[in-house]
């Protein structure tokens, strides 16, 4: 038995690994795409968030912590055997970790579902609970991407319009280090300084990007965009560490193991999840910020700003929705009116989706059976 409690919390650490990997980037994905941030920048911020919503999960998100421990779902004896939640750990932190070693940014939440489901199906094939798993897990996971494309889609253009009214429009700049500079592109590629009409050349012609001209208040309107912008990802941070801590603290609390302590525990898991968002992001960190669609702050600012108050909600609720079906559903959805969205990645991603439950069911049961 003790062999098997020291196996569970190596899997839930694992599985923490795996999630900051994965996920932890999600946050500033944004800001690191539209160069609001360079990487090692971002990054930090991405961590700093986790943890202060890690921390935050203790008070805020009690509900999470009994949903992913499995109760309703499998009977009460086999919720706290020690086999069936290292079986769980171990197919979800797997299949994390094999779609961060190739760059897909997938949902931990859709993996420990997976993982649920394979080791009950494993160890009690009659006893799981369809309705259980239908109801409180499929419906919540399955609808909530598809809510994060709609509101985006639907607000995109509104706040769009919103800015054109007031006057504020997109300008060209070619940035140099921290300095933008005005510059207008022709038909042929040429670009012009706005200011002396001097032509230049530049030998990374996609360093010329979108800024927002005009002032708001005595501000810069670009400036006050670029604060909101990071004020967006971090709160996108806060609500990951928020949502998912709870769900890999859940295998440790559900075994009742009293030598635990439940603080340590959750130290343990948000240091697990900051350190994998620290080694391990920088793929999926790629993909997310330059492969999907190319980003401006603005429509940063609205992805992360839909992303993190439908998580935050979510949390609250105690609803396992996926930080990262949701905040890539936002950039999903700016992307249907964006023409520079690369939808055969979107098409990989969504692929990727549906196969993680699958596979973490099939290594989860494989894992059961071998412990059983």
């Amino acid at each position: 038995m003790e062999l098997l409690l020291v196996a569970l919390v190596g899997a839930a650490l694992a599985l923490a690994f795996a999630n900051g990997a994965n996920d932890n980037f999600k946050a500033t994905a944004t800001v690191y795409g539209s160069e609001t941030l360079g990487y090692a920048k971002a990054r930090r911020l991405a961590t700093v968030a986790q943890l202060a919503g890690s921390a935050a999960s203790v008070v805020l998100a009690e509900r999470l912590l009994r949903t992913f421990g499995g109760k309703g779902l499998v009977p009460d004896a086999v919720v706290a055997d020690p086999s069936f939640l290292v079986a769980v750990g171990a197919g979800a932190a797997t299949t994390v970790l094999i779609a961060t070693r190739v760059g897909l940014p997938i949902s931990t939440t859709h993996a420990l579902v997976g993982g649920l489901a394979g080791a009950g199906l494993a160890l009690v094939p009659r006893e799981l609970s369809w309705a259980a798993l239908g109801g409180s897990y499929f419906a919540p996971l399955m609808l909530s991407p598809l809510l994060a494309i709609a509101v985006a889609a639907i607000f995109y253009p509104l706040v769009h319009r919103l800015r054109t009214r007031i006057g504020i429009e997109t300008d060209m700049c070619l940035c140099i280090g921290e300095t933008r500079v005005p510059v207008t592109v022709g038909n042929d590629g040429t670009m012009l300084l706005r200011g002396s009409g001097v032509a230049v050349t530049a030998d990374s012609p996609e360093r010329c990007r979108e800024f927002y001209s005009g002032r708001v208040a005595g501000m810069s309107f670009q400036g006050v965009i670029d604060r909101l912008h990071l004020g967006s990802a971090f709160s996108l941070g806060f609500a990951r560490g928020l949502n998912d801590t709870p769900k890999v603290l859940a295998l440790l609390v559900a075994a009742g193991w009293s030598g635990l302590d439940p603080r340590l525990s959750l130290g343990a898991v948000a240091l697990a999840m900051a350190l994998g968002g620290y080694l391990r992001a920088r793929r999926v960190a790629e993909t997310l910020s330059h492969r999907i669609t190319e980003i401006s702050t603005g429509q940063g600012l609205l992805a992360n700003g839909i992303s993190s108050g439908l998580v935050i909600g979510a949390s609250l609720l105690g609803s396992p929705v996926s930080t990262t079906h949701v905040s890539t559903g936002a950039l999903f959805g700016i992307g249907v009116w964006n023409d520079r969205t690369d939808w055969k990645t979107v098409g990989t991603i969504v692929a990727a989706w549906v196969g993680t439950l699958p596979v973490a069911a099939a290594l989860a049961a494989a894992v059961a059976l071998s412990l059983g």
